[in-house]
């Protein structure tokens, strides 16, 4: 099947299949997996075009709201994180789809400087997982959690209604330097300045590259700012969401100005890679909490690992 925006060819049934296998696992850590499907397109398919930015943001927009409906129904989506993310990415947003459309037609640079960030934010995880110890026989909070939902008897009455009080995010204070909540019997405290001021450059890298931001969030609330995975990942992808809508409408809007360049999203396109990423979220985020938080972890080193690789690798060669 030919795609004109894209300028490709390729079966109907490879963008869904290859877009729910990526979305399944990400999606599980707070990320869509569209910084996934950007090299996909662009190495094995050939979409090279600044169109291939605002078509991966429209993947977001068609898959994510699966994986926020879970999240929110089992009552983990911790909104005012979420309008933190939100508030600081979309400035940041507007900014980069301008850079990448007048000056990095071409990114070959930004990926160098997108690729380190990724390559520390990888290591920085990597170390926390292989090299941070804890007291032995203290189990942490999102492992206790996910002990919670192994296959055990079904909980009634009052037991029940106590986990699942304890499974759903409470939030205690929100003021703008901070964000406490409470989450499996412990309490955690967000400094909501600094986020946002990270949130601001995760929005200009999405805007270029038209990953969302939640690639780069999503581990940055794990592993810097000490917050369960459990907790965060419904507000990581809401607010990838929400930023992927503001990228989409700005690059269709920027279009009629730039006449010899395809900027707008390839539609067609854009909704089979969403398709796929809509059903894989949905399962990704219905399983998440069978599933344990150093896997979880594990799965974030590996898209940022890889990713940064292929950045740099670019870069040089």
């Amino acid at each position: 099947m030919y795609f004109p925006v894209a300028n490709i060819e390729v079966n109907p049934l490879v963008p869904p299949l290859v877009a729910f296998v990526i979305s399944f696992f990400t999606s599980m850590g707070g990320v869509s997996g569209a910084f996934l499907l950007l090299p996909f397109q662009v190495s094995v398919l050939g979409f090279t075009s600044p169109a291939v930015s605002s078509t991966n943001q429209l993947f977001n927009i068609v898959a994510i709201p699966s994986g926020v409906y879970r999240y929110i129904k089992e009552g983990r989506m911790l909104w005012p994180l979420t309008w933190v993310v939100i508030i600081g990415t979309l400035p940041g947003v507007f900014v980069g789809a301008i850079v990448r459309i007048k000056y990095l037609p071409d990114p070959k640079n930004f990926k160098l400087f997108a690729g380190l960030v990724l390559l520390y934010m990888g290591g920085r995880l990597l170390k926390e997982l292989a090299f941070k110890k804890r007291k032995e026989g203290t189990p942490t909070v999102e492992e206790r959690f996910q002990q919670r939902h192994k296959k055990q008897p079904p909980a009634t009455g009052r037991e029940a209604a106590s986990c699942e009080h304890l499974s759903c995010v409470t939030v205690r204070q929100w003021t703008p330097t901070r964000i406490v909540y409470d989450f499996y019997g412990e309490t955690f405290t967000v400094n909501a300045v600094g986020l946002m001021a990270l949130s601001l450059i995760v929005g200009m890298v999405g805007g270029v590259y038209g990953i969302g931001g939640g690639a780069i969030i999503a581990p940055f609330l794990v592993s810097f700012f000490g917050m369960p995975v459990y907790a965060v990942a419904g507000a990581a992808l809401m607010g990838t969401f929400v930023t992927s809508v503001a990228g989409v409408v700005f690059y269709q809007i920027l279009a009629p100005h730039y006449p010899g360049m395809v900027i707008a999203p390839d539609w067609l396109l854009g909704f089979l890679f969403g398709i796929g990423g809509f059903a894989g979220m949905y399962c990704g985020a219905r399983l998440q909490k069978f599933v344990p938080a150093k896997f979880i972890k594990w799965i974030l080193v590996v898209c940022l690992l890889f990713t940064a690789g292929k950045y740099i690798w670019s870069f040089l060669f």
